[in-house]
């Protein structure tokens, strides 16, 4: 992804869409679409996406905590809580 189009993608899944959540996973666990290999990205991203609905998404998700420490797990897991919590804030 050019950046512009990253930021795009971005900002469309930060608005709850599981589909471009799951992308942005995608992206950061592989280093495609113009993102950088990024597996705490990639967790908070296949999370939300998991949350939101994506069917794939927890395997995904499952598939890098294996790579990750409890740390690390602990440190995507805020990120897609602050994510939800904006979601909840905007809604309000």
């Amino acid at each position: 992804m050019e950046r512009a189009k990253y930021d795009r993608q971005v900002a469309v899944a930060s608005r709850g869409d599981a589909a471009a959540a799951f992308d942005l996973g995608v992206a950061h666990s592989t280093g495609t679409r113009g993102a950088d290999v990024d597996l705490i990205a990639a967790h908070r991203w296949f999370n939300l996406a998991a949350a939101w609905g994506h069917e794939d998404a927890p395997g995904a998700r499952a598939d890098v905590a294996d790579e990750l420490t409890a740390r690390e797990i602990s440190i995507a897991q805020k990120a897609a809580r602050e994510v939800l919590a904006g979601l909840a804030r905007k809604a309000a």
